[in-house]
């Protein structure tokens, strides 16, 4: 019996995925390559053999990394007959490393990577701010660490305003969605310092913080960047990448932040050490005055004496008026500083009676902003009162 190609790889192609309609395969990656259109090409390998792979969109939205050459993964998924070009593929469905070594080799091939193309450097490190007054914030909102940075903001400087920029900080798209954020921060206007954070995780967790686009993102920012990504042992990519490692979310917001404690106690200090300062010159003058009218010069012509004793007289008047001007001018900006300080904090300012309004975990601040459908959060100085949308009506 004669076939023709088309017939023949018909007959193939239906027993070829037939019979392996479920496999496992182990091998390293190479010649991996996205296509625009969202899918991957790649080949799997071992010492003998090779093997055409293809994972479409739907199915690599949800692999947590960016496959390289050189890693060793296991591969499920079905084998396929791709018939215009005669030769069978493995149609992707799922991949994971095969072990927390691939991942970890994979890492130091792009430390390497990029420690050689200076990303590292200190001398492209940008300094951080002491007194900032905008904050840049990249992690979840609905995370533990998000929570704890706004508090210890709170408590440390209410003063600064939080942009909080929002992303996916694990799984499939966590590092495009970390980029975007980055990007987002570096567009507004005002922003001092970016805090990019995650709270602790396997390696897994934090791969997003490994990956290549989020390294050259922070190293591009034109603002600083601070990371706390992690518990203390955990280092990522992005760590070397930035102007600042924190060991945790909360130690980065501490290290953005000075303390109003800390500012009040300054000040504080100036205005003791200012008034040593002059009560010292003053004293110094005076024992200079009385060593020279006690002088043998001074006894003998009285007029000469009294004469000098009155310019001596204006002179010492005039210092002091000039000092106690001057003090009076610091002690002036002390006060305005610190009733600065003290105005931002919003204990305080709830204590009055003020109330703040707080929906989709965003406070209101302006009428054409609330929305009487929606559960409100009523935070008062004593308590918080939630509402339910029905309460309203």
């Amino acid at each position: 019996m004669i076939q023709t190609v088309s017939e023949l790889t018909k007959q193939i192609k239906q027993n070829l995925e037939e019979g392996f309609q479920h496999v496992s395969v182990i091998g390293e990656i190479s010649n991996f390559k996205p296509h625009v259109s969202g899918n991957w090409y790649f080949n799997l390998k071992d010492s003998n053999a090779l093997l055409c792979c293809t994972m479409w969109k739907g199915f690599n939205n949800y692999v947590f990394f960016t496959p390289q050459d050189g890693i060793k993964i296991i591969a499920n998924g079905k084998i396929t007959v791709y018939a215009p070009r005669g030769y069978y593929q493995l149609d992707v469905k799922s991949m994971k490393p095969a072990g927390l070594g691939e991942l970890q080799s994979a890492f130091e091939r792009l430390k390497q990577k990029l420690a050689g193309e200076g990303l590292f450097d200190h001398q492209y490190k940008k300094p951080i701010p002491s007194f900032p007054q905008k904050i840049g914030i990249v992690t979840a909102v609905d995370g533990a660490a998000f929570k704890d940075m706004i508090n210890i903001a709170e408590r440390r400087y209410p003063a600064a305003e939080l942009i909080i920029a929002p992303a996916r900080v694990q799984g499939s798209g966590a590092a495009e969605s970390i980029v975007r954020s980055l990007k987002v921060l570096n567009e507004t206007d005002g922003i001092d310092v970016i805090i990019v954070a995650r709270g602790g995780g396997s390696i897994e967790d934090l791969w997003a913080f490994n990956e290549e686009i989020v390294a050259r993102a922070i190293f591009k920012s034109g603002i600083p960047v601070i990371t706390g990504i992690g518990h203390e042992i955990d280092f990522t990519i992005a760590d070397f990448t930035a102007d600042l490692r924190a060991p945790t979310p909360s130690a980065a917001m501490e290290l953005a932040t000075p303390d109003k404690n800390e500012i009040l106690n300054l000040l504080n200090d100036f205005l003791i050490s200012s008034r040593h300062r002059m009560n010292f010159i003053h004293n110094q003058f005076k024992k200079r005055f009385g060593k020279i009218s006690a002088s043998y010069g001074f006894k003998a012509p009285m007029d000469l004496v009294r004469r000098k004793s009155q310019i001596f007289d204006n002179f010492i008047y005039m210092l002091f008026q000039n000092m106690e001007r001057k003090l009076l001018i610091k002690n002036n900006k002390i006060a305005l500083l610190t009733k600065s300080v003290e105005n931002h904090d919003i204990s305080k300012t709830l204590k009055k009676g003020f109330v703040l309004v707080k929906q989709d975990s965003k406070f209101v601040t302006r009428s054409v902003y609330f929305n009487p459908e929606k559960s409100t959060l009523l935070r008062f100085y004593d308590n918080d009162v939630f509402i339910g949308p029905n309460e309203k009506r």
